[in-house]
């Protein structure tokens, strides 16, 4: 059963009346509520043009959600968000629901084809360490599950943690929507938009993470990694927020936002990527990615070739065989694994280099994910083992200042036989996962 099929069956007595209640509508739920089934969040990990991505900012009282939505037919209701509050990923019953309707953000221009839509939940209503699902719903319906929990156009999951209950800010691009995903392209500008008094912005800038170990790989064989990042520079004279902000090159930076007032400083990671990311368009932008699939004599001999798009033309040739057909699928789908990785999984660094990563690009998208009450991750693949058995893999939450959304895979070394096939499936065969 459907996330918003177990919403809908524990809907408060008042979700017609919503509007009108305002922050105070919200209701406790029925008693005796029956078991339901834990969800599965697979679709939340498909490749959508117009993804859902909510940004908050706190608000005194309040925190504020903002999503970017087409703006609506003149004359028309605009969208309403359903808003849900859950113990955990796996809980059994949602601790609240409420319908509220999406305001355009002030300032935002009326004329514009896409909008910031904003609005606001009670903080009281927001515990750490529980998660809010965000929902777009039908305004003449809004006492119906009327959106499926698991597409990721209408529906996001947010982990409530302490830092984003508290932030009081909320990034936006030079158009000035939301910037809904943790990167910049390179050449763009960015806004702390602030609540309240106007506060200085510092950055600091560091080298991007490295790319994920095979999934075999045994932690403790490979060197000690730094406990800190090495600095490459940072901002000489500070800049204020609701101000466009011009962040110099590509890297991994701290935004320090906070200090007047007596407002304290919190850092938000950025990652200033290429102009063309997610996707790829340089030679060293879609040879890198063949990390997983080749050694690094290969990739360099790609690289220094005389024409690098041909060398990789004649890389994916001979894993098809010669059939120039099958060489064009099997580009195809790796790349758009490493487009949806970026798009999925970015954060310290681009989303194809992490952990989840890795697999998607490799093995694809699970067939089944779990979330578990610990934050951990487990994805299920039918048939990915080397006898085509099912194989599982757990991702475990291990956030940081710069790295808040971070996750890493339980390797194992039984993991190695079905790794190695899984690689050679791509270079040697015709139906690559």
């Amino acid at each position: 059963m459907s996330y918003q099929k177990r919403a809908a069956i524990y809907e408060w007595p008042g979700a017609k009346l919503g509007l009108a209640l305002g922050l105070a509508g919200l209701a406790s739920l029925g008693a005796a509520p029956r078991a339901l089934p834990p969800p599965d969040f697979t679709g939340l990990y498909r490749p959508v043009p117009d993804r859902l991505q909510p940004a908050t900012r706190r608000e005194g009282d309040s925190l504020r959600i903002f999503i970017n939505q087409p703006a609506p037919a003149p004359g028309s209701a605009g969208p309403r968000l359903r808003l849900t509050g859950w113990a955990t990923f796996e809980a059994k019953q949602p601790l609240w629901q409420q319908v509220r309707a999406a305001r355009p953000y002030p300032g935002a221009g009326p004329a514009a084809p896409v909008q910031v839509l904003t609005a606001a939940v009670a903080a009281s209503q927001l515990a750490p360490g529980t998660v809010l699902q965000v929902s777009l719903a039908k305004p003449s319906l809004s006492n119906q599950a009327t959106t499926a929990d698991q597409d990721p156009a209408t529906t996001a999951w947010l982990r409530l943690t302490p830092e984003l209950l508290a932030r009081p800010f909320v990034l936006l691009d030079s158009a000035g929507l939301v910037l809904a995903h943790p990167y910049l392209n390179e050449g763009e500008n960015v806004a702390v938009a602030a609540f309240g008094l106007a506060q200085p912005v510092r950055w600091r800038r560091y080298p991007t993470g490295t790319p994920a170990l095979p999934p075999f790989t045994d932690p403790r064989s490979q060197p000690a990694a730094p406990r800190t990042l090495a600095m490459r520079d940072s901002s000489a004279a500070p800049s204020t927020t609701n101000n466009l902000l011009r962040l110099p090159g590509q890297g991994l930076y701290a935004l320090k936002v906070g200090g007047a007032g007596g407002e304290p400083v919190r850092t938000l990671p950025l990652l200033v990527v290429p102009a063309s990311f997610p996707g790829q368009r340089t030679a060293p932008e879609v040879i890198e990615p063949l990390l997983y699939l080749t050694t690094a004599a290969e990739r360099q001999a790609m690289l220094k070739a005389p024409d690098p798009k041909r060398a990789l033309d004649r890389f994916w040739l001979d894993a098809a065989g010669g059939d120039q057909a099958r060489g064009r699928d099997l580009i195809r789908r790796y790349y758009s694994r490493v487009t949806t990785a970026n798009e999925l999984f970015t954060g310290h660094k681009a989303g194809w280099l992490t952990d989840r990563g890795l697999l998607y690009v490799v093995l694809g998208p699970p067939q089944s994910v779990r979330r578990l009450a610990d934050g951990s991750e487990r994805w299920h693949y039918d048939q990915a083992g080397r006898q085509g058995e099912a194989v599982a893999f757990t991702f475990r939450p291990r956030p940081s200042t710069l790295a808040p959304d971070n996750y890493e895979l339980a390797r194992r070394p039984e993991y190695e036989m079905l790794w190695y096939a899984a690689v050679e499936q791509w270079r040697r065969t015709t139906t690559a996962r």
